[in-house]
């Protein structure tokens, strides 16, 4: 039978997940793909084959409450209905935090739990939700095998220098350090920049995953040598609803004089800034855009965005020491064409120059008679989870076999 991955990305209130063939250790392809959202409240559950066409897609009420433990058990079961062959091999997660210790994918057990729960502070919008899941196979399903993939991972290769806070050195031997995110995303861009251009796979590039997430990776030969997130997944760029890099004041600005609880101050951080706190509209860069001409906030949240992008790259071109080529990301990356054309135009001292009409189609290439080029190229997150799963069970069973 056909050994088959799924690979999940978690929510607070949402499951998303692609399944994968994989034959004969080949590169794993998508079968299935799609989501639960609203879990919690009326859920909502879709699945399409892999051109897109939708094969299923069922609604439960709010008095239902179904949960992440409710989800996936029902995916489990619909693969089960509609496997035509397959055998589910393993589950691949997305793990947003592996602090130190994890420097790579490693496939879970009790130990590896325990360790990601202490980092549960380091990301707490998003680790609590990623290591849910893992806990409900391992209830559900004992004999599956899980690998844990980290999106700090890909950042390891940066220097000790480029990772360090200037803290006391029991700080950093407690761990506070940079460790950067969006990894899985940037290490697809890396494997792919070959196939738009072989100079950037050899080049200094910047890669710009921009979406409600938001955060630059500086890439030397395909490898990160710096990044804009730093200790959690709170620094950098401003972001859909996190504020991004801060002074620390504030923070004891927001505790003293605000009077406001450590949790209080963390929700605000978080939930309460970035673009939707600038604008006081939408976290959406679709709606600040359609309210930018009237609604002054919308447009200065927007400008602030585009000066931030502008102004971090300088400092990864200085990293770099040069810029062969800019790659636009992530869903307003790759998406919004104003935000790729403002950013561009910030850029000319680095010898960027836009072509409007291919930046309007949405690239690949972006740029026109410059010396660094700019691209657009989607992402792929889950394919990396899949590549990373069948990897470390390819591994495993080969200890095994020795």
């Amino acid at each position: 039978m056909m050994p088959v991955l799924i690979v999940l990305n978690a929510g607070s209130s949402s499951l998303k997940f692609q399944v994968y063939d994989t034959p004969d250790g080949a590169e794993p392809r998508v079968a299935f793909k799609g989501l639960f959202e609203g879990l919690g409240g009326s859920a909502h559950f879709i699945v399409k084959d892999a051109s897109g066409n939708l094969l299923d897609e069922m609604t439960w009420s709010s008095g239902d409450r179904l949960g992440h433990e409710e989800a996936l058990m029902h995916l489990v079961s619909w693969l089960r209905q509609h496997q035509e062959g397959r055998r589910l091999a393993a589950i691949g997660h997305r793990v947003v935090h592996g602090g130190a210790a994890f420097t790579g994918p490693v496939i879970v057990d009790e130990d590896v739990v325990q360790k990601l729960e202490t980092l549960v502070p380091l990301a707490p919008l998003h680790q609590p939700h990623n290591l849910e899941p893992i806990r409900i196979v391992r209830r559900r399903l004992p004999g599956l095998p899980q690998v844990a993939c980290f999106d700090t991972a890909f950042h390891q290769t940066q220097s000790e220098i480029a990772s360090l806070f200037a803290l006391p050195r029991e700080m950093r031997e407690r761990g506070v350090r940079r460790y950067g995110f969006h990894g899985l995303s940037y290490e697809y861009i890396s494997s792919i920049l070959k196939d738009y251009d072989p100079r950037l796979a050899t080049g200094r590039v910047i890669a710009a995953h921009l979406g409600n997430g938001a955060s630059l990776c500086a890439l030397d030969k395909g490898i990160s040598i710096a990044t804009t997130m730093g200790f959690s997944a709170l620094d950098g760029l401003p972001m859909g609803t996190r504020c991004g890099a801060i002074d620390a004041g504030v923070v004891f600005f927001m505790l003293r004089e605000m009077q406001l609880s450590p949790e209080a101050a963390e929700r605000i951080l978080y939930t309460k800034s970035g673009l939707l706190g600038v604008s006081g509209l939408s976290n959406d860069m679709r709606v600040l855009r359609a309210n930018a001409a009237t609604d002054a906030d919308a447009k200065r949240a927007i400008d602030l965005f585009v000066y931030r992008i502008t102004r971090e790259i300088g400092s990864l071109v200085a990293a770099l020491g040069g810029l062969d080529g800019l790659v636009f990301t992530g869903g307003i990356g790759e998406n919004d064409v104003a935000t790729r054309a403002e950013v561009v135009a910030g850029l000319a001292w680095a010898g960027l120059a836009l072509d409007e009409e291919a930046n309007r189609a949405g690239g690949p290439r972006i740029s026109a008679g410059s010396v660094a080029t700019a691209w657009v190229i989607p992402t792929n997150e889950e394919l990396v989870i899949a590549r990373q799963t069948q990897s470390v069970l390819g591994a495993t069973q080969a200890r095994l076999a020795s």
